[in-house]
């Protein structure tokens, strides 16, 4: 079998390529602070009101994203991200005409969301089955994009509104959006039935009894013990990167423009984290990986508790470390559910286990400024993460790991811990 000229061996890294650059494309929903401004003076509206576009991106693409994990055999990856894909251009191209708010949210916030939650999945349940011998990096590599697309899609952005204005980047993002996801969707394919590297064979003690009805997964501990710790990583992980600019002015007393520009750096750690916590999750077990993720989430919070005006060094190590520790998670959760789980059944169990992330992303985009409207203060929005933390690193230890009546009933089993 062949792929792009070549062996499927070697030609199925250029699937991991063509995944990564539709995310690029997709996780442009992550830059959406550089529309607000100019959106506020055109549409005359308040940065509350400027900021509902996006919560209704999260909202719409954390619920599509499980429901497509059901249809992407069923219809196949070529098909899902056509349709994912033109709705997020489509999205794109109507928001540039938009006259208000509420059209806005419908076109972006509705529209957008759907697109990128119908679509987020296909490229990796590409990379995991064309890589079942290196599934956690594939999918890492994969994801990158995503965490990756701010750092380049951000100044991208601010250069097209400064030269053309808001609506018609807008308008530019959408066509070329379009034209991007519907070549590579051309391209994409998962291997046929029993296909496996040259010379891999799955390690053999790792089979272990199971039943073949998917169904049972939601009678697992071990999927309650990673839905939980993937919702407190993605809780304290969005909590703190919706504050990271506000605790550098009030806490740090950083320049604005400073704070600002800092973001770019986070994301950078965002991004890299990915390959390297799916990696990890390749050789180690899963609850020793999301250990280690909270005792980095536990540094962070002491640094940032005991933090004091001009200690810039403290912040930014701080903050990369949560940025850091979340794009991990976007690595860890789906891998360990290709080691805990049917990789047969990926699609769709990791489909459930994503609602962990819906649920954290909208407890953490909601807290910390609560807790700072409570207390008067962003460093009490700390106190509790380190509990969260705490509370995962037990749930980790206890639950996190394979449970015996799970079966991988394919060749393309993962390991278990």
């Amino acid at each position: 079998m062949r792929l792009f000229g070549l062996a499927a061996q070697q030609g199925r890294w250029f699937l991991l390529l063509l995944g990564t650059i539709i995310l690029l494309c997709l996780g442009t929903v992550y830059s959406w602070s550089i529309f607000r401004t100019p959106l506020e003076t055109l549409l005359n509206i308040g940065a509350t009101e400027s900021l509902l576009p996006y919560t209704f991106v999260l909202l719409f693409y954390s619920a599509l994203m499980p429901i497509t994990g059901f249809y992407i055999d069923r219809i196949g990856t070529r098909r899902v991200t056509m349709i994912g894909g033109g709705l997020v251009g489509i999205g794109y191209i109507l928001s540039s005409f938009a006259t208000n708010i509420s059209m806005l949210i419908l076109t972006y916030g509705v529209l957008v969301g759907t697109g990128v939650g119908i679509t987020y999945g296909v490229p990796m349940v590409i990379a995991a089955r064309w890589f079942p011998d290196k599934k956690g990096l594939a999918v890492g590599l994969t994801i990158i994009g995503f965490g990756l697309s701010p750092v380049l899609t951000a100044p991208l952005a601010k250069g097209l509104i400064d030269a053309y204005g808001v609506k018609q980047t807008l308008l530019i993002l959408g066509i070329a959006f379009t034209m991007i996801i519907l070549w590579i969707s051309t391209m994409l394919k998962v291997p046929p039935t029993g296909w496996k590297p040259r010379g891999w064979q799955m390690d053999q003690s790792n089979k272990v009894r199971s039943q073949p009805h998917k169904s049972r997964l939601l009678q697992t501990s071990s999927f309650y013990g990673l839905w939980i710790c993937y919702m407190i990583g993605t809780l304290v992980g969005l909590s703190a990167i919706g504050i990271s600019s506000p605790v550098a002015e009030e806490i740090i007393k950083l320049d604005p423009t400073l704070a600002a520009s800092s973001v770019s750096l986070f994301a950078l750690f965002n991004g890299l984290s990915r390959p390297l916590f799916g990696w990890l999750t390749d050789r180690f077990q899963p609850r020793y990986v999301a250990v280690a993720s909270y005792v980095l989430i536990l540094i962070a919070t002491i640094l940032m508790i005991n933090a004091q005006e001009g200690q810039v060094i403290t912040y930014l190590i701080a903050f990369c470390i949560f940025w850091f520790s979340l794009g991990g998670w976007l690595a860890l959760a789906p891998t360990a559910t290709l080691a805990l789980f049917s990789a047969e059944n990926y699609p769709q169990n990791y489909g459930i286990v994503f609602t962990a992330y819906g649920i954290g992303a909208l407890l953490g985009t909601l807290s910390a400024g609560r807790i700072r409207d409570l207390f008067g203060s962003y460093t009490y929005a700390f106190y509790p993460m380190v509990l969260l933390a705490v509370i995962g690193i037990i749930v980790a230890i206890t639950l996190l790991k394979r449970d015996p009546i799970v079966i991988d009933n394919t060749e393309n089993s993962a390991p278990s811990p």
